[in-house]
């Protein structure tokens, strides 16, 4: 461990040494002049005065070495299709499509907003803006029209770039009228839409506005398009994240800093090396999908694996059919994913050559101790828990096997990766907590590169909601609780608005569901507060069963309520005891995996569940209403 604590120890100490040494790994059309500017805290700047570009560094440069090797491997279970694009032919689309955009008056600085599925064109897109230096904002693929308009009133894109649907379990979901609709709500009409035809719903063109791209494309197949070459400081592009005031924040990135650290993070955290396949089971509508499924793998020379599918269609094998058809070195997945396969027959993990993996890695929410060790178990291979977020733009908290192999803890997202200096704050008195010691999780500034630059538009928003947290202290607030064992593991411990107050006893939900989770009938829960006159909340728990036959029995659902209430007792305390435990066959989660807990609420305290864009099962809503 010591080898991982000095190269940490190193990142924070001699900082621009460490950055500047990073920075080699890019191709830089002009020299950067200054490693960091941090004159303006909070605001950090780096590579100063040095020109790159993105689309170049993931695409152009390697095409000399790498031109005839797969670079794009599309998968699609929902229209039973695989592409393998080489670097060659991705250059090929990416100079189409950047010809595209620059035929219908993209430049330098424009927005280009990117509503699509989990297709190829998505990336190319992606690049193209990258190429022609315009911002690409994509949106998760079948948001509401209210929330896409929201973003194209924010963005103020030039071009959207759509399709006529995409597809989820076999079933087409419309985009066409949702787009419609969403520009008819916005303020700021783009003068141009690309649209995919993917033939599987019907599509009605906008005179005047829209454009079928391939027409398009085949007009500019042959085309060769310039790089602009980017100061490192200029935005690449903004991603959406929920606000708590309802508008969502644009996070914004940079160009150079984004690259370096990408490219960092592929070797050290992600044990990468050119020529090697990475496969992220992650939307391109979420930092993970621009991450590590566009810009990470192939800025450091790897093929990467885009699915478009869920982890169970044709069968819950389906990811470890790709790992082997495709010889894939590292797979990048959510707890979420793992906990559903833990409900089908254990012999599909065992159905394929999984000699190629070398390890897998989750994210995206907390995993529980009990999933990661069954996951890692059946599979024999190493599983490593890693906590970052949108803002972030790479991890945080993970084991870095690129530079030291060291044992991992499950549920433990192990260590503070390079470059993060981070701590874990009292909320109370800003003051940082010993080891053991429940606080925020934060990080001292200045932010290292690839993180987050500002918020779109609104520099005192990003002040103001991540640096404002702690009294008397400028520190990046994660918003989310966790500690550090005496040993520097790292355990996250859930969001700080997931605490709730029962009777003066502050709890986090999180923790109530770890133990939950323990019990051998329980597959997955959400506990949530909800407000009670006499406690001024109490916690609610529901659970989904790995075996839903075993409440048949007579009684049986009453036996197991009070055993899992015995449990949550043992492990953390009678206060901690949920007012009731309730079993549903699935819990309501938006496309991305992420629990909504807040229509759970409001269903508890019989309330309007509110916006529900983002769900994945409507019916998932009824079950809760059904147990309640």
């Amino acid at each position: 461990m010591q080898k991982v604590r000095e190269f940490h120890r190193q990142s924070i100490q001699n900082r621009e040494a460490f950055w500047a040494h990073e920075a080699q790994r890019i191709h830089w059309e002009t020299p950067f002049a200054q490693v960091l500017d941090y004159s303006r805290p909070p605001f950090a700047r780096w590579f100063v005065g040095g020109r790159t570009n993105l689309c170049y560094n993931a695409v152009d440069r390697w095409l000399d070495t790498q031109g005839d090797q797969p670079a794009l491997i599309w998968v699609s279970t929902e229209v039973d299709q695989e592409i393998v694009y080489t670097r060659a032919d991705l250059a090929r689309e990416v100079n189409a499509a950047a010809a595209t955009l620059r035929e219908l008056g993209v430049v330098q600085g424009d927005r280009v907003l990117i509503y699509l599925p989990m297709i190829p064109q998505a990336a190319f897109f992606m690049l193209a803006c990258a190429r022609l230096g315009a911002i690409h904002s994509v949106v998760f693929g079948g948001f509401a029209a209210y929330n896409l308009a929201q973003r194209i009133d924010d963005a103020r894109p030039r071009v959207i770039v759509s399709t006529d649907a995409g597809s989820r379990g076999g079933r087409p979901i419309a985009y066409k009228p949702l787009l419609d609709q969403a520009i008819a709500q916005s303020s700021h009409a783009p003068e141009r839409v690309v649209l995919v035809n993917r033939g599987l719903a019907p599509m009605e063109l906008t005179a005047g506005r829209d454009l079928e791209y391939a027409s398009l494309r085949a007009r500019h197949l042959d085309a060769q398009v310039p790089v602009v070459w980017l100061e490192s400081n200029e935005p690449s592009y903004i991603l959406y994240t929920s606000g708590t005031t309802g508008n969502p924040k644009g996070v914004q990135r940079d160009v150079g800093g984004y690259a370096v650290a990408l490219c960092a993070s592929m070797e050290y955290i992600y044990g990468g090396k050119p020529g090697d396949v990475y496969f992220s089971s992650s939307d391109v509508g979420w930092v993970v999908g621009h991450s590590y499924v566009v810009y990470g793998p192939l800025l450091n020379g790897q093929a990467t694996v885009m699915y478009e599918g869920t982890p169970v269609r044709p069968d819950a094998a389906i990811l470890w059919r790709i790992v082997e058809d495709h010889r894939v070195n590292a797979l990048f997945s959510a707890p979420t994913a793992i906990r559903v396969l833990k409900k089908h027959d254990p012999a599909l993990l065992s159905r394929h050559d999984l000699s190629s993996l070398d390890r897998i890695y989750l994210a995206g929410e907390p995993l529980d101790e009990l999933t990661g060790q069954w996951l890692s178990e059946a599979l024999g291979k190493p599983v490593i828990d890693n906590y970052w977020q949108t803002e972030t733009g790479w991890p945080i908290l993970s084991a870095q096997p690129g530079v030291e192999e060291v044992p991992t803890r499950f549920g433990s997202p192990s260590f503070p990766v390079y470059g993060y200096d981070a701590r874990v704050i009292d909320e109370a008195t800003g003051q940082d907590c010993g080891p053991g010691q429940k606080g925020v999780v934060a990080v001292e500034p200045p932010l290292p590169p690839g993180a987050m630059s500002t918020i779109w538009g609104d520099d005192d928003r990003f002040v103001r909601t991540y640096f404002q947290s702690f009294p008397g202290r400028l520190c990046y607030s994660t918003s989310d609780w966790g500690l550090m064992d005496k040993d520097g593991y790292w355990y996250i411990l859930g969001r700080t608005d997931d605490v709730i107050n029962v009777a003066g006893h502050r709890l986090g939900t999180r923790e109530i569901e770890e133990s939950v989770n323990t019990h051998p009938a329980v597959a997955e829960s959400a506990v949530v507060g909800v407000a009670d006159q006499l406690k001024g909340q109490e916690a609610m728990a529901f659970a989904v069963l790995r075996n839903p036959a075993a409440l048949d029995e007579t009684g049986a659902r009453d036996r197991l309520e009070a055993e899992i209430k015995r449990v949550i007792e043992q492990r953390n305390g009678a206060v901690a005891r949920p007012a009731r435990i309730l079993f549903v066959n699935t819990l309501p989660k938006t496309r991305s995996g992420k629990v909504l807990r807040r229509a759970i609420v409001a269903l508890c305290e019989g309330r309007d569940p509110g916006d529900l864009t983002t769900i994945e099962d409507p019916g998932a809503l009824d079950q809760i209403r059904a147990a309640l």
